[in-house]
């Protein structure tokens, strides 16, 4: 046949060749542990399905016909190796891949530690220097994800925490030159370096009427970090961003009044791994605010 029939199933394959190597109903429904009833349904769907009779039924035996045969030989090694390919499939611990851009919150050590517990998977970490931690393309499953979410993602989400904003400024740089302390209204006044793929601020956050004038953006966080060095302009990145990531050359400079960073998990709207959701639910017990 060149193409495999409409309506034909796996159980329906399964059921008639129990049948073909008991050739008895009665033994070969018990064997399936399925209701006599259910399993002559089964196969006289096959039957059906392909267009021929495959066994010949009397009320004092059950006997393969010529194509019953044929299918039954075929068949038998087929399904031997299918159900040997899903042993061995199933014998593997399940992985769950984690993606972040920056850094992994210090939250998610406890959290993938509890979820390893629950489920017996395992994770991995990936990093990826794209939006949303490469969650799209498929580079990981679930996505630490630092502001907003883009626009139009197809992507499910729960906030994680909140994250306090610094901002980070080169040593002895005329803008904010000896502060320690700076409020978020007086960076308006400042040159601004943005990392446009995976950072989180923006002239954007500031009103329309006084925002910071963009000074030069950035691909990733390390061009990020030589461009405020280079004495471009301002950084602004969460705390703990900023404070793992050091530079002989920067330094960090304490915000009042900053919105917050919202740190999200994210997972595919569709064909997410079937452990994602029971991540996103582990989170909860982690989650300083409600659900995103």
């Amino acid at each position: 046949m060149d193409h495999v029939p409409s309506g034909v199933e796996l159980r329906h394959l399964r059921g008639f060749l129990a049948v073909a190597d008991e050739l008895n109903f009665t033994h070969a429904a018990a064997v399936l542990r399925v209701g006599q009833p259910a399993l002559t349904r089964t196969v006289r769907a096959l039957e059906d399905a392909l267009g021929t009779r495959l066994l010949e039924r009397t009320t004092r035996r059950v006997a393969l016909t010529e194509a019953g045969a044929r299918l039954r030989d075929e068949l038998a090694p087929l399904l031997s190796r299918l159900d040997g390919a899903l042993r061995t499939a199933g014998s593997e611990p399940p992985l769950l891949r984690l993606g972040f851009t920056s850094l992994l919150p210090q939250v998610c050590a406890e959290l993938v530690h509890a979820f390893k517990a629950a489920t017996g998977a395992g994770v991995r970490l990936v990093r990826r220097d794209e939006p949303l931690a490469g969650l799209l393309s498929g580079a990981c499953d679930v996505a630490v994800v630092r502001g907003d979410v883009p626009s139009g993602a197809a992507v499910r989400t729960r906030v994680l925490l909140r994250e306090p904003r610094v901002a980070v400024v080169a040593r002895g740089a005329a803008e904010l030159a000896g502060r320690r302390v700076v409020d978020w209204a007086e960076l308006a006044d400042v040159p601004l370096v943005v990392n446009t793929v995976t950072g989180t601020t923006s002239p954007d956050l500031w009103p329309p009427e006084c925002r910071p004038r963009l000074a030069c953006t950035a691909d990733n966080l390390d061009e990020w970090l030589e461009a405020v060095a280079a004495g471009h302009g301002v950084g602004i990145a969460p705390e703990p961003v900023a404070r793992r990531h050091t530079h002989p050359a920067l330094r960090r400079v304490r915000l009042k009044n900053a919105p917050p960073v919202t740190v999200h998990l994210a997972v595919p709207t569709r064909d997410a791994h079937p452990l994602a959701e029971r991540y996103l639910n582990q989170a909860r017990q982690f989650s300083d605010a409600s659900s995103g």
